[in-house]
């Protein structure tokens, strides 16, 4: 597999050389100043793939090119955001990006309520508390018809957590939750953000997936033509938040995606991840059901608590069989190079992190210190080397016993 790491731009906290230090050869990236719908110029981004390159690197993955809420909704200007989605897509390919990770997520691209939650090793991991959330939403944020979307049970255990918060924690709180919001946590009020729920009131997940299925059929055809790969993000978590749509959610989900657009250009980011943290989602399935699609994996964990929370767990811990995820993609890579491919590698990373030793004390990107991630890596590719030898010895005719 192609070891790679994301990198934010300039302003990353993690530089490239502690990428080149901890073994990556490959960098996932975007032009992440520029999430408005605007169209990604030549210029701009030959002028971040310089930096890319000059670092010692390929540019192995494009995360993300937003989709405007527009797209999703299918009114106001899409026609005009759409056209620019795919002249950024056709601006990348001429650039040589193999590979486009997007997501159809409205209003957040991932939620979590604690960024920093402290784990029985010491360190600090990402995690989404159910009962927090509810708190949030129904208490807090106060959108419309809350209550309903929950049980009474979880009503109940929301109200009594909401009056153990006082101001800070809410405000820490609400911080957390709006993170995962395009522009971060500084751009949006809490009644943008109820704003920018309510346009989702009247839009089911059937309308939702329709919608997306419109955007693939302009969009594949564009990324055939120029050489990329798309590779659609699952929802993170992958079950429905503040009432809205979910369509990139289950095995079920993923197929009628693929099967929209029939075309190795149509394909998946295997998030292991966001995936896990459905229960009902057999992560290692999946890999074995997709594999001819994945362009991409996310190679982190969660462990799941019965009341629908999770935490990030170790790369190589939580609720999935990283191992058997690992080896179903090593093995779809043999198939893709005994078919003459050129592009037999699939890039992946080591998504997310723990906060661990010296980096506690630094401004970091939620989810993305270095030591965490330089860590998962080391593992992953332990894991990639014993597998790559028993795949070698599979294929090997084992040799008969000597006689005496």
């Amino acid at each position: 597999m192609l070891q790679s790491w994301r990198w934010f731009g300039p302003s990353d906290p993690v530089s490239l050389g502690d990428a080149r230090q901890a073994g990556a050869h490959g960098i996932v990236t975007a032009l992440h100043h520029i999430y408005d719908g605007r169209v990604w110029t030549p210029d701009e981004i030959e002028a971040h793939h310089s930096q890319v390159r000059d670092a010692g690197f390929v540019w192995s993955v494009c995360e993300s090119i937003p989709v405007h809420t527009s797209i999703k909704l299918r009114q106001g200007p899409w026609r005009r955001y759409i056209d620019a989605w795919k002249d950024s897509l056709a601006n990348l390919g001429k650039a040589g990006v193999p590979v486009v990770c997007y997501n159809f997520m409205p209003v957040v691209d991932w939620t979590r309520t604690n960024l920093r939650y402290r784990t029985k090793a010491g360190g600090l991991a990402l995690r989404f508390d159910m009962v927090d959330f509810v708190a949030y939403d129904t208490f807090v944020l106060k959108r419309k018809d809350a209550e309903a979307d929950y049980s009474d049970e979880l009503i109940q255990e929301a109200r009594k957590r909401l009056a153990t918060f006082d101001e800070p924690a809410l405000l820490e709180l609400e911080h957390n939750i709006i993170a995962g919001l395009p522009g971060g946590e500084d751009t949006h009020t809490r009644e943008g953000i109820r704003e920018r729920i309510a346009q989702f009131d009247d839009l089911s997940d059937d309308q939702m997936r329709e919608h997306l299925h419109e955007f693939q059929r302009e969009i594949v055809p564009v990324a055939a033509e120029y050489g990329v790969k798309l590779a659609i993000h699952p929802d993170d978590p992958p079950f429905s938040l503040f009432g809205l749509p979910r369509v990139v959610s289950t095995a079920e989900d993923i197929r009628k995606i693929l099967a929209c657009v029939d075309d190795d250009a149509n394909g998946l980011t295997l998030c292991v991840g966001s995936l896990t943290s459905r229960p009902d989602n057999d992560v290692v399935a999946m890999a074995r059901e997709f594999a001819s699609r994945i362009q991409f994996a996310h190679l982190r964990n969660v462990g799941r608590d019965p009341d629908g929370s999770f935490m990030e767990s170790d790369h190589l811990e939580g609720d999935t069989d990283m191992v058997s995820v690992v080896i179903e993609l090593m093995k779809e890579e043999r198939r893709r190079r005994d078919a003459g491919r050129t592009d037999s590698l699939i890039p992946m990373r080591p998504d997310h992190g723990h906060v661990l030793v010296d980096d506690a004390g630094k401004k970091v990107n939620p989810g993305y210190s270095c030591i965490g991630r330089l860590k998962g890596l080391a593992e992953l590719r332990g894991i990639m080397a014993t597998a790559d030898a028993l795949l070698d010895l599979r294929l090997q005719p084992l040799s008969p016993p000597a006689v005496a």
